[in-house]
């Protein structure tokens, strides 16, 4: 049975890789529309959506879906729809906590296995300087909430949680869940 990462997530890609050798991407069609849930909700709604639409075509496999949100209290942040976006989240941000979540789904012939982690992260005061020079970097422009914890631009004062679930798969818990599965 194959693994199947249900995204073209170039980091989910690279994460999943350290831990299963072989691993094939297939990129759901699924579209991240119209959910009115709240945001650990939708980020498990979201997950499952797209590997459940890669396991109608891949049933002999295992597939993973992820899907990352931030949360700004009662407000979820997705993609940045162009620059001037990105820069009204990160001045959003600016100063704050937040929390991300990220569901995971995992399909196989014989499981379904799924979970939402949630990683709390508290953002320093960003100067607009460091705003603009981080939106025209191009580096927030594929991400929820516009930003990469791994970007390495000094915006995260700190966090309570996992890393990797604010990079968009909580490895600790996709372990335990591809363990789970004896698939690993």
């Amino acid at each position: 049975m194959k693994l199947i990462l249900a995204s073209n997530s170039p980091r989910r890609k690279q994460l999943l890789s350290a831990l299963v050798r072989d691993i094939v991407v297939e990129p759901s069609a699924f579209k991240e529309e119209g959910a009115a849930l709240p945001a650990r909700e939708t980020a498990l709604a979201f997950a499952c959506g797209k590997a459940e639409e890669v396991f109608a075509r891949r049933n002999t496999d295992a597939v993973l879906g992820a899907d990352t949100v931030v949360a700004l209290g009662d407000r979820i942040l997705g993609k940045p729809k162009d620059k001037a976006d990105a820069a009204r989240m990160l001045r959003a941000l600016s100063g704050k906590m937040h929390t991300v979540y990220t569901g995971v789904c995992l399909l196989t012939p014989t499981l379904r296995l799924t979970d939402a982690v949630e990683t709390r992260v508290y953002f320093r005061p960003l100067e607009e300087e460091l705003i603009g020079a981080y939106v025209e970097s191009g580096l927030p422009l594929d991400k929820a909430g516009a930003y990469g914890i791994q970007d390495g631009y000094p915006l995260v004062e700190r966090y309570e949680g996992s890393f990797t679930n604010v990079v968009g798969l909580p490895m600790e818990r996709v372990t335990a869940l591809l363990r789970e599965a004896a698939l690993i």
